[in-house]
């Protein structure tokens, strides 16, 4: 007889950016300003994305899209593997997650999709330590998790293979 379980997910909810932590609130205003790096002509969703690293370098992704739509790259992927592939003996201590629509001044709900999540928990595994991911939420909240198994807790990993 099957039994229903049910998984208990804890996040950090903040009302503003005010209320963030100086450190989460850095990282989080550097990613909104990365949106404006972002090439979204298809879409007209403009994401930006902050990993701030061990040794307190901030390195910056955006989504960039293409008319060939696999082959464009969200804005979480872009500054994780800009960070692996730049600072390679670092950790990644947080990464921050905001998004705009074109043309709209206002910051929409932004939260890492399923490969992204996939690709943090790799970062994760490969540093032997928990990432903070800030994202923006709705009606200007903010919801911090301290790791990727809040937001994917059946992950594929090395342990599947």
């Amino acid at each position: 007889m099957p039994k229903a379980i049910h998984l208990h997910i804890s996040f950090w909810l903040y009302s503003c950016l005010e209320e963030l932590p100086e450190k989460e609130r850095f990282v989080l205003e550097t990613a909104r300003r990365a949106i404006s790096t972002a090439y979204a002509p298809y879409s007209g969703f403009c994401v930006g994305a902050a990993a701030l690293l061990s040794n307190g370098v901030v390195v910056i992704g955006s989504n960039q899209e293409n008319a060939a739509y696999p082959s464009g790259l969200c804005a979480e992927r872009t500054a994780l593997f800009a960070a692996g592939a730049h600072y390679s003996g670092q950790t990644i201590e947080m990464l921050a997650v905001s998004a705009q629509r074109a043309g709209e001044n206002r910051y929409r709900p932004a939260h890492p999709c399923g490969a992204c999540c996939q690709v943090i928990a790799e970062y994760q595994d490969r540093q032997q330590k928990s990432m903070r991911i800030i994202m923006e939420g709705e009606d200007g909240q903010i919801r911090v998790v301290d790791g990727v198994e809040a937001l994917l807790p059946f992950r594929f990993g090395k342990h599947s293979l």
